[in-house]
């Protein structure tokens, strides 16, 4: 595989439009899906052309949102037959949440999205090129990222998209619950690490994958990692690999895939 680049100052703003369209239909998912642990509900996945809510049942029907990013529109459709489509032109988040309630009062699903959302009507810059080459680096993410699941035998989490942060995860559980928490609070009482990828934040500036544990124990921060990753811990403990290292690889999939098992290898060392 190869990647694109995704270098922030390029398409930041197209970014963050795209962000926050994806969080105003988390925001729908939240509402119609069933809940899950650890807030699984509120997730998006990675479908074929985009991010999808995944079927969901709703007003005796089951419902689909999703995001293509080559057509540049999201498309929503019904079990009984309906389905329209809201074109992704940089609109604002008021147009693109109003637009999104009256597609779905029409088949029949209400919703409420929030005011900071709905209310909103700032201009969205859209480049689509930016769109379609980050759809290109995290369909490639997604799988690798399904790859590394499937030779971990404990149980993990999907592979899901947090609208929040726009950061595409999947967390692996040990199976020990963490001292002095609350067993019947999985968020807080199941051990865990969580492997992810980002676009960018305050913590790191530019596209990276991270490696996170909960809780973080003092011999796992500093492990051995393949370069060029590292650990840092200012606002965020984790091991970090930038993004851009994948670019310029001559096996960014082995890379990426390195990093995930070394971490791995020794934070699950401790969790047992």
């Amino acid at each position: 595989m190869s990647f694109p680049d995704l270098t922030l100052a390029k398409w930041e703003q197209t970014r963050n439009t795209i962000h926050m369209y994806a969080r105003v239909v988390g925001l729908v998912r939240q509402q119609i899906a069933p809940k899950q642990k650890h807030w699984w509900h509120g997730s998006l996945r990675a479908a074929a052309v985009g991010l999808t809510t995944t079927p969901m049942r709703a007003e005796g029907k089951t419902i689909e949102l999703t995001f293509n990013y080559f057509t540049h529109e999201l498309r929503l459709r019904s079990s009984t037959g309906e389905e329209d489509f809201i074109s992704l032109v940089g609109q604002t988040l008021k147009e693109f949440s109003d637009e999104l309630v009256e597609i779905l009062s029409d088949m029949g699903v209400t919703v409420k999205i929030k005011k900071k959302f709905a209310t909103n009507e700032d201009i969205r810059p859209y480049d689509d090129s930016a769109v379609e080459a980050y759809w290109d680096a995290l369909s490639q993410i997604d799988q690798l990222l399904k790859v590394f699941r499937a030779s971990l035998r404990e149980e993990t989490s999907p592979v899901q998209l947090w609208p929040h942060h726009f950061d595409l995860a999947m967390v692996w559980f040990s199976g020990r619950k963490v001292p002095g928490q609350d067993i019947n609070n999985p968020d807080y009482a199941d051990e865990q690490m969580n492997f992810g990828f980002a676009t960018g934040d305050e913590y790191v500036k530019e596209p990276y994958f991270y490696i996170t544990a909960y809780p973080m124990q003092d011999e796992l921060y500093g492990c051995a990692l393949p370069e060029p990753a590292y650990w840092i811990n200012e606002g965020l403990t984790a091991a970090i690999l930038p993004y851009a290292a994948l670019t310029t690889s001559d096996d960014p999939d082995g890379l990426l895939l390195e990093f995930w098992q070394a971490a791995h290898e020794a934070g699950s060392a401790l969790m047992r």
